[in-house]
């Protein structure tokens, strides 16, 4: 009997602490103004009629971390350090001067007058032709032979004593690994 008593009393006073604030926020029938609409061909507002409801974009909340010296559990610990957040990677040119050393394999070479051509495949699954010269995207083709392709390739590493290396791109190598 008690308990329902104090239960009453709190429920009571919780109404009485809200019906002020309910009834403040209820403005009294005579200041309800009378639905209009605006007419489409003049512009103007026509009485008893709704007028077009007003969207207002209700904007997302921004995603806001207080590290306090700590780390932000939520940013990806692959794409840290010179990689500005947001910036695309930039743009390779189109065709062989586009790929990289990693990207191309010999496919073939050709005996011509001045030397040897070699075919490369990209990675876009296209054939080039290179001569002695040619630039890639990380390097330059040094020499070809009947059955290989040396890539003097530029090294991007601050560590290393050397600036390029020499990637040795052989024929069939497929073949010679079975």
């Amino acid at each position: 009997m008690m308990r329902r008593l104090v239960l009453f009393a709190g429920v009571a006073a919780i109404a009485a602490a809200l019906s002020p604030s309910v009834v403040a926020s209820q403005a009294p029938a005579s200041e309800i103004p009378t639905p209009t609409t605006a007419d489409a061909t003049t512009g103007t507002t026509l009485p008893g009629q709704a007028a077009p409801a007003q969207t207002t974009a209700i904007e997302p909340r921004g995603y806001d971390y207080d590290a306090q010296g700590r780390r932000d559990p939520f940013v990806s610990l692959i794409r840290r350090g010179t990689d500005v957040q947001g910036s695309a990677p930039a743009a390779r040119p189109a065709g062989l001067a586009g790929l990289s050393t990693s990207e191309v394999s010999l496919r073939g070479t050709v005996k011509a007058r001045d030397g040897f051509v070699a075919m490369l495949q990209g990675a876009d699954n296209k054939t080039y032709l290179v001569r002695v010269g040619d630039r890639l995207l990380d390097g330059t083709v040094r020499t070809i032979t009947a059955n290989a392709l040396v890539i003097e390739q530029k090294v991007n590493d601050p560590l290393s004593d050397n600036a390029v290396r020499e990637v040795r791109k052989v024929l069939r190598q497929a073949e010679e690994a079975k």
